[in-house]
């Protein structure tokens, strides 16, 4: 690539495309050892890659966090020349702002989606415990949990999503699925796990999941 700066961007989780630098670019040639893919487990082998330094540039450094643009239907092109294609303007912010916890009883979210959850988000959900509802988009069955560990919601519902069933024996026998997690309540900071179990058996007789859901005990 000729260009000799680089616009970055970066997704946000309402998927706005966020202006976050300008760098000007020095090519160096290609990998001369493998590199990690950033996005799997494979890598890229050595001399298969190209390679370049970058030093990010004060020039529109105003702009970061506050100009929003329209990426485009490719959304799945990382790269983009602005030679080629224009990007028009949605939005010039007065400044970066993260989007506002929706509160506990109104958190929605696929569990693909955690760990673009705003900073500020992940904080209030670690550290926070209670009975959570998993609803399949494609079943529409629903499964009661609970979230009893030190990192509280977040850190459960990371297990469900790193493994697909987080231990549950019935959602290991479905196909992976893309739950919608919500919280059904919250604990209480006094709340013993024992506490916490006891919420949670309550939401399975009140939803019946154990007869029309996918829990098991």
């Amino acid at each position: 690539m000729k260009a000799k700066y680089w616009a970055s961007f970066v997704v946000s989780p309402a998927d706005e495309t966020i202006f976050v630098g300008l760098y000007r670019v020095r090519y160096k040639g290609r990998a001369e050892q493998d590199i990690p893919k950033p996005h799997s487990d494979g890598v890229d082998p050595a001399g298969t890659v190209d390679t370049y330094d970058l030093a990010f540039q004060d020039a529109l450094s105003d702009l970061k966090g506050r100009l929003i643009i329209d990426w485009g239907p490719a959304k799945l092109a990382w790269i983009e020349r602005a030679d080629l294609r224009n990007k028009d303007v949605l939005e010039l912010r007065a400044k970066f702002k993260e989007p506002e916890f929706p509160g506990f009883l109104n958190f929605i979210e696929p569990l693909s989606k955690l760990e673009k959850l705003p900073k500020g988000w992940i904080v209030a959900l670690s550290c926070t415990k209670g009975v959570y509802l998993l609803t399949c988009p494609k079943t529409k069955e629903q499964y009661v949990g609970s979230a009893t560990g030190t990192a509280g919601f977040y850190q459960r519902w990371q297990e469900h999503a790193q493994t697909g069933h987080g231990g549950d024996v019935a959602l290991k026998s479905r196909e992976p699925s893309d739950y919608h997690v919500s919280i059904l309540e919250v604990a209480g900071t006094s709340s013993t796990e024992g506490d916490i179990r006891k919420m949670e058996t309550r939401w399975k007789l009140k939803l019946k999941s154990r007869e029309m859901g996918l829990n098991r005990n």
